[in-house]
């Protein structure tokens, strides 16, 4: 169960992860975050400009367990409500739209810079290596930031 956040934060009972086009990073982020925190934090994601799947986010987490192949990529209008405490963006786009909202929305933006692993190229192997790290730096990430002070 996740302990309350760092010193001076609120605690986090309800995350939206945020992206691009919510087919790789706020997918992988949500995936990760409701695998180790689902029972004690509710966790969605979206995107600026939804986008299908991308079938290498989804092998790389099956890698590890965490299945993400039934994601649906979403807007930010195709959620139901936006009571979120937190809202943590992985794109500068995205960043640019949550400060949008919270001029009339309560809740905390923090913005984690995320490399966009679709631009890797070379073999197949190659690129699900930038997949690949890209998942382990956001596991790492959430994992820090989620469960609180040891």
């Amino acid at each position: 169960m996740a302990e309350p956040s760092p010193a001076g934060a609120r605690e986090v009972r309800a995350v939206l992860f945020m992206c691009a086009h919510n087919a790789v990073r706020s997918p992988m982020a949500a995936g990760i975050a409701r695998h180790f925190f689902g029972r004690a934090i509710y966790v969605t994601s979206c995107g600026v400009r939804p986008d299908d799947l991308d079938p290498f986010a989804v092998a790389v987490m099956d890698e590890i367990g965490v299945a993400i192949g039934d994601h649906v990529p979403q807007s930010l209008d195709d959620l139901a409500d936006l009571s979120f405490d937190l809202i943590v963006t992985l794109s500068p786009e995205a960043h640019h739209q949550s400060l949008e909202l919270t001029r009339t929305q309560a809740f905390d933006v923090e913005y984690w810079p995320t490399h966009d692993p679709t631009a890797a190229e070379g073999t197949r192997d190659q690129r699900l290596d930038a997949y690949r790290s890209v998942r382990d730096q956001l596991t790492e990430r959430i994992l820090q930031r989620f469960s609180g002070p040891s």
